[in-house]
């Protein structure tokens, strides 16, 4: 039983993980030879960072970034503020931290739990039966083939992976070329993701707080600029000073590049035992900060889903969840950064009236909430699958609960195991927890005193953080129906 994982990013290496922390044997195929230095993503969110601290990594990555509170967007000479500190989170923030180190630390994890990364390794051919896929592999020492249970594509927006499978990616490419660059700027600029909306284009320039922005420039003129063309500081310099009315100018850049934006998604993120994820099942604009943060999240749903196909006690059901489950998050994304980026190169008769209506939008608080937690990732929530009981909670992200477990003071997500499902049991006598205990391989059940979601006093919680299902003081009976419906026969 094994798992091929194709790319090496940070989809790819969060996925492989996952699966080497449960015993399952992965191997990750990556075409390129070395290890990029490409940095697109700059920002991890709240519900990533919540998912690392799950793992035991948030801390670490926490401690390289930079904490960011708002994002604050000039327009017409105004400002609009949306307020990122998150109550309901321990994360309270956006962390700007460049992709290469959030790499780093998934791959180290990856590597430590027995992963294998092959890199110089480009899949070329796949078939797939009834047991298991095969795929061809050309390396620098010729072609060979590799076979396993399941092959997870994470191979990025040209995805060969969904080409062999015949999975649609339907969307469209924007017209303007995107101009990325690592800049020190002649002028400072407050602790906020801060755009800047000109009339021709616009201008993202989140600090990394050791006196460096990413620059991500949208420059409607610029738009015929081959995507192999240098970036040069003159060019920059000239885009940044007119989108921004004057106001900022360079000083020196370390890195630059150029790429075309698309807004696409895969039609299907699922064929047989073969899957999609990351940059190969949806692309968008990097509007939001939200493309590497939602595929680490695409690899957290499926992960324990895989897990338990490969260890044999998934219900029929539940791997045709993970589709159910992301694509209408992968497409809510696209719909998202596709209203922010027309919003920032918005027509003429638009461009008059934004100054005046989006910061008066943004102090709504119910308006500004719910923009919040969509890009943070806070706010998603999985349909119930028929399945299994309707309680109170199902499908909502659990809240990192303060507990008493075995006479210390803890919070769930430092029990929590990305691999095995999480049963609280806060009631006295504590029989839900021993009627879960021939379910041992694949449900934590712990003893606890705390306040459970909204007057239960046990609840199951899914490998991935959301509430499986809920029970007021209910019978034995009642947990083991619950584990069976989730968790098979123990």
């Amino acid at each position: 039983m094994s798992v091929i994982v194709v790319g090496a990013g940070p989809t790819g290496l969060m996925l492989a993980g996952d699966l080497a922390e449960a015993g399952v044997e992965v191997t990750v195929l990556e075409k390129r030879a070395e290890e990029s230095n490409l940095t697109r993503a700059f920002a991890l969110h709240a519900r990533t960072l919540e998912l690392f601290d799950m793992r035991g990594i948030a801390d670490e990555i926490v401690g390289q970034g930079y904490q960011v509170p708002r994002v604050r967007a000039t327009m017409g000479g105004r400002e609009a503020v949306l307020d990122m500190h998150h109550p309901e989170s321990r994360f309270k923030y956006v962390l700007t931290v460049q992709q290469a180190r959030t790499e780093v630390l998934l791959q180290r994890r990856a590597e430590r739990l027995g992963v294998r990364i092959q890199r110089g390794a480009e899949v070329t051919g796949l078939d797939q039966d009834e047991d298991g896929v095969t795929l061809t592999v050309r390396t620098g020492e010729g072609e060979r083939t590799e076979r396993a249970t399941h092959v997870v594509g994470t191979d990025g927006a040209h995805s060969v992976v969904r080409a062999q499978l015949g999975v649609g990616f339907s969307g469209h490419s924007y017209d303007t070329h995107i101009i990325l660059a690592d800049v020190r700027l002649d002028q400072d600029l407050p602790r906020a993701v801060n755009p800047f909306m000109g009339s021709d284009g616009v201008a993202l320039l989140p600090p990394y707080g050791d006196g460096w922005f990413r620059a991500t420039v949208w420059d409607q003129t610029r738009q015929a600029v081959p995507l192999d063309h240098p970036v040069t500081p003159d060019e920059l310099n000239e885009s940044l000073g007119r989108i921004t009315g004057g106001q900022l100018s360079v000083a020196e850049t370390r890195w630059s590049t150029r790429f075309l934006s698309e807004r696409r998604q895969a039609d299907h993120y699922r064929v047989g035992r073969a899957l999609l994820a990351g940059d190969a099942a949806h692309v968008h604009s990097p509007m939001g900060a939200m493309g590497m943060n939602t595929g680490i999240q695409d690899a957290a749903n499926l992960a324990w889903k895989l897990v338990a196909v490969e260890r044999g006690w998934a219900p029929p059901w539940l791997l045709d969840t993970y589709e159910d489950e992301r694509h209408p998050v992968g497409r809510a994304t696209l719909r998202l950064t596709d209203l922010i980026l027309r919003m920032a190169v918005a027509p003429a008769p638009i461009r008059a009236i934004r100054p005046h209506v989006v910061p008066r939008l943004l102090r709504n608080r119910k308006v500004s909430d719910r923009v919040r937690r969509l890009m943070s990732g806070l706010g998603v929530r999985y349909d119930r699958p028929v399945q299994v009981a309707d309680t109170v909670s199902v499908g909502q992200r659990v809240d990192d609960l303060p507990l008493v477990s075995d006479g210390e003071r803890t919070r769930l997500y430092e029990l929590a195991d990305p691999t095995r499902f999480t049963l609280l049991d806060a009631t006295e006598a504590g029989y839900p927890a021993e009627a879960a205990e021939p379910w041992a391989d694949r449900v934590r059940a712990l003893h606890v005193r705390a306040e459970l979601s909204e007057g239960a006093d046990v609840l199951l919680v899914r490998p991935d953080g959301y509430a499986a299902w809920s029970g007021e003081r209910p019978s034995a009976d009642q947990v083991r129906t619950a584990l069976n419906e989730w968790t098979g026969s123990p």
